[in-house]
């Protein structure tokens, strides 16, 4: 199954993604005049700024939250002051709206695109990854699949007992005459499907929920399975036929093999150039990792 994302840092929001780290459990949730205050190179972050970035740092504990929206501006205004010293030229951006990006988030993407050029991929790299990765290119394998539904809600126990119960004697007529699936399926399933005797087509991973589709996957072509609960009711299923995934070409995914080694290796790129300028700043009120000089790889 193809599961390569395409993403990439040419969106200065994501910048700050590519160093954050989980608030360590010892960490406390801030009080006013408990937190020291916090500077890059002298100049502050302010209160009133990390209570409107912690929003965009959901977290398990508002301690956590606040330390990572501080970490993300702490890394931000790094960066800007970089791209500021450097006097890196800018040309912002439209989006298809026809909102400009501010002056801020370009110095970020140029900055980027200026200290950390990325190399691409070349026809060999890519098909050295295709080749050591074979199962990330294959197709999911489909189900030819039927089922009696007894339908019943979980949270009303008798009527779900009664479904268990039907569902069994169901079981135990096509356990005696597997032939009869399909006459029984029309006769007491209540799913749609009854019409087309419990015929639900082809289905893929991810098509049915999980109690359903763990019971298909122990099923072998022909076999018809024990009862299964879902929060729909009970189920009977029939495994028809299983047809196998099979394996894209590799000019097919050629272009999302080189989107995702880019982004990839931009993400790591990013994350030590970010690393380097940690070490060389004067960070107060908060602790990061970073690079004691500019020659740690």
């Amino acid at each position: 199954m193809m599961t390569l994302v395409d993403n990439t840092f040419a969106d200065p929001s994501l910048v700050a993604q590519a160093t954050q780290e989980r608030a360590s459990p010892e960490a406390r949730a801030p009080e006013r005049g408990a937190m020291p205050p916090v500077s890059v190179n002298g100049v502050t972050i302010s209160r009133r700024a990390i209570a409107a970035e912690v929003q965009n740092f959901p977290a398990r504990s508002p301690a956590a939250s606040w330390h990572a929206a501080t970490r993300g501006l702490v890394i931000r205004e790094l960066l800007l002051q970089e791209a500021r010293r450097l006097a890196i030229p800018i040309a912002q951006r439209r989006d298809e709206d026809g909102r400009k990006e501010t002056v801020e988030d370009a110095l970020l993407r140029a900055l980027i695109q200026h200290e950390i050029p990325i190399p691409e991929a070349d026809e060999a790299t890519l098909r050295r990854f295709y080749d050591n990765n074979p199962r990330r290119f294959e197709t999911p394998p489909l189900y030819e699949v039927g089922h009696i539904l007894v339908a019943a809600r979980r949270d009303d126990a008798v009527a779900f007992a009664a479904a268990r119960e039907k569902a069994m004697s169901l079981a135990a007529d096509v356990a005696r005459a597997s032939e009869r699936f399909a006459a029984l399926a029309r006769a007491f399933s209540d799913c749609p499907s009854a019409a087309l005797g419990g015929s639900l087509g082809q289905i893929g991973p991810g098509d049915t929920t999980p109690e359903f589709e763990d019971a298909l996957m122990e099923l072998a072509p022909g076999e018809i399975s024990a009862p299964v609960e879902t929060r729909y009711g009970v189920h009977l299923i029939h495994l028809e036929r299983k047809i196998e995934g099979r394996q894209l070409p590799f000019e097919a995914v050629k272009e999302r093999i080189a989107a995702y080694l880019d982004a990839h290796v931009r993400r790591q790129a990013t994350a030590q150039y970010i690393s380097l300028l940690i070490g060389q700043a004067d960070i107060c009120g908060i602790a990061l990792d970073g690079a004691d000089s500019p020659l740690t790889q």
